[in-house]
């Protein structure tokens, strides 16, 4: 999985491009870590992320966490929204496409 980190004022986008499981996971717990102090929001552009495993929900858990909320999932493909949907998740994260619209 790779990683790119873009920053805007007080918003973070990382955009996850592979799959995030338990040998990738680490490296999206590290990118948490290594956000600035003064992020505010965060933004996780999935459009490239294929798969994710019971480790990369642990992750974007502990990323929910970390920003208090303040964290929009972006273009999350079918594949990712199913995992997302069957372990509950769907319904406490906030999801938006590429142009803004909310769902």
């Amino acid at each position: 999985m790779t990683i790119e980190k873009k920053t805007a004022g007080s918003t973070t986008e990382l955009s996850l491009n592979g799959w995030m499981d338990t040998q990738s996971a680490p490296d999206f717990e590290k990118a948490l870590a290594e956000l600035a102090p003064e992020t505010e929001h965060l933004i996780l552009n999935l459009q490239d992320l294929e798969y994710t495993s019971s480790a990369g929900v642990r992750q974007i858990v502990a990323a929910h966490k970390k920003m208090n909320g303040e964290m929009t999932m972006r273009n999350v493909r079918p594949e990712v929204m199913d995992v997302l949907t069957m372990t509950g998740l769907a319904k406490k994260l906030h999801f938006e496409e590429e142009s803004g619209k909310q769902e």
